[in-house]
């Protein structure tokens, strides 16, 4: 008797075992190929925020971390000052590649890369997302109102676990040395992954200015600004004469 429930229950254990093995084989390529990625453009103006969401698959693991290598053209930037603000109150990690010069504009200025690392949405705890603020800059003047369109690539999407050991490497994939978030330089290995819905480009429009207007916007700002000094000598020679 003793026997025979030692026998069931070894032979359960290699059933328990092999069907898990199993499963884990065949989600290798499965979870891997689940991922989505959204993206959208909030706010309006000058001023936007560039949101990516990653959706996970329902077999994907729960300590995954997820690098965004995002290309930024020259039409718009970020502010590393805000990055850091955001770092340290909103827990955002974003690594620029390069300095950012604020007050060039779009003609005299290049494109950026940065490596982004999403977080777990609270709403939806299998996604990770990432909002980042982005700023139009200044375009050269047109010959009548218009507006100038800025194409903003797909990022390409990274995956590690915790123990910076690439996931499931079963086939060939892009692997990359990158910083392992972006509160430290210690450096861990990525694995690309492939989506496999199609990415677009997003667009968002910046105004330019009328190159018409230059006469009567430099007549009255000249107006204003000698009135203003008529009004501050008048107030001030009141006051001298009292």
């Amino acid at each position: 008797m003793v026997t025979n429930v030692l026998l069931c229950t070894v032979f359960l254990v290699v059933k328990i075992c092999g069907a898990t093995e199993t499963e884990e084989g065949d989600l290798s390529g499965k979870w891997l190929e689940s991922f989505k990625m959204t993206r959208a453009v909030w706010k309006m103006g000058f001023h936007r925020e560039l949101v990516t969401t990653v959706e996970c698959g329902p077999h994907s693991p729960e300590e995954l971390h997820a690098l965004l290598v995002q290309n930024l053209p020259r039409g718009v930037y970020v502010d590393p000052y805000q990055l850091a603000s955001l770092q340290q109150d909103a827990g955002l990690q974003v690594l620029l590649d390069s300095e950012v010069d604020l007050e060039a504009p779009a003609y005299v200025s290049n494109g950026l890369s940065m490596f982004v690392y999403p977080t777990r949405d609270p709403g939806h705890p299998r996604n990770l997302q990432a909002v980042v603020p982005i700023h139009g800059r200044y375009h050269r003047p047109s010959s009548g109102p218009g507006w100038e369109r800025i194409e903003i690539e797909p990022p390409r999407l990274f995956l590690r676990a915790n123990d910076c050991v690439p996931l499931l490497p079963v086939a060939p994939r892009v692997l990359m040395d990158a910083p392992c978030s972006g509160q430290n330089l210690s450096m861990c290995k990525w694995m690309e992954i492939q989506l496999t819905q199609d990415q677009r480009h997003i667009s968002l429009d910046l105004p330019v200015g009328d190159q018409s207007l230059v006469v009567l916007v430099c007549a009255g700002t000249m107006l204003v600004t000698l009135l203003c000094c008529v009004l501050i000598a008048n107030a001030i020679w009141r006051h001298v004469s009292l």
